[in-house]
């Protein structure tokens, strides 16, 4: 009995430690995650004036330009998976994982040669562990990207399109993040984000409907030029931003379940620990009333 009230009290022990390391840890993806979620909002501004130009210019011109061409020259297509540089946030990396794994069956089955592209050390020692191999990868900062790494992000993929056929070169380029929906939904997302479609907040025209006209200076290629690698980058940043802000509240809500199961862990052991301890005095006891019977006997 006495070593198993040992066993209980280690066990206690063991387990009221990571209940601070789990509360610690939720208590710094709280701190945290406010910061991220302004970040997401703050960088919107931007994104839809961008976009907005983009908009404008791939409406109202006829210029054709690398970035939103269909290239028929190789059968490449590029996949950028963001997931976390740490664990403990529940199954954020293994949802993005596993959206990517689905995206690449899919280009896989449509004829497809994937170049895989990661971002995170899970996805990183995911693909590692398998022997699968990956193209570049950045790690360091998941849960706090900078605008510094999402152009380097955005300009070795956006080197990789417009490479030549025998240089590597791809056709077309997959994201994969988790998209911030609230402290409760993040949702794993694939966008396709070149070539460039017709960008967001632009619809075909109807016979009736009357243009705005624009000029565009020094020319609709030069704008183009100038804007298409910004309207890449601008993108990229924005998934780093959501994957982060997912991130952070996927830890959030992951050690605190944590810290409640250990509190129901440290509750259970405490019981049995205390029916050990009583089973012992229960059987102290028998003992000395069967020794004194025993003496009264002789």
């Amino acid at each position: 009995m006495a070593g198993n009230q040992r066993v209980y009290k280690a066990r206690i022990k063991s387990t009221q430690s990571l209940k601070k390391m789990f509360r610690a840890q939720e208590l710094i993806a709280a701190s945290r995650i406010g910061k991220a979620r302004a970040r997401v909002t703050a960088a919107q501004p931007y994104a839809t004036a961008i976009t907005r130009a983009v908009s404008a210019v791939a409406t109202h011109s006829d210029v054709r330009h690398p970035l939103t061409s269909e290239r028929h020259d190789t059968n490449r297509a590029a996949v950028l998976l963001i997931a976390s540089d740490r664990g403990m946030a529940g199954a954020y990396s293994a949802s993005a994982i596993r959206e990517a794994e689905s995206l690449i069956q899919r280009l896989t089955e449509a004829g497809k040669e994937v170049s895989l592209y990661v971002s995170g050390r899970r996805a990183l020692a995911y693909y590692q562990f398998r022997g699968r191999e990956i193209t570049q990868s950045w790690t360091g900062g998941s849960d706090a990207p900078d605008a510094a790494e999402a152009e380097q992000i955005a300009d070795t993929l956006l080197d990789a399109f417009l490479a030549p056929a025998d240089e590597g070169g791809v056709g077309e380029l997959h994201v994969v993040y988790t998209q911030f929906v609230n402290m409760v939904t993040q949702r794993p997302r694939v966008i396709r984000m070149l070539p460039l479609e017709i960008v967001d907040g632009v619809g075909e025209a109807g016979e009736a409907a009357v243009l705005p006209l624009y000029d565009f200076e020094p020319s609709p290629e030069a704008v183009l030029d100038g804007l298409l690698p910004r309207y890449v980058r601008s993108r990229i940043f924005s998934c780093l931003l959501q994957a982060a802000a997912s991130e952070l509240a996927s830890r959030q809500r992951a050690m605190h379940t944590a810290t409640e199961n250990a509190e129901d862990l440290v509750r259970m052991y405490t019981r049995l620990a205390n029916q050990a301890r009583q089973g012992e005095i229960t059987q102290e006891i028998s003992e000395i009333v069967s020794g004194a019977d025993a003496l009264a006997a002789s």
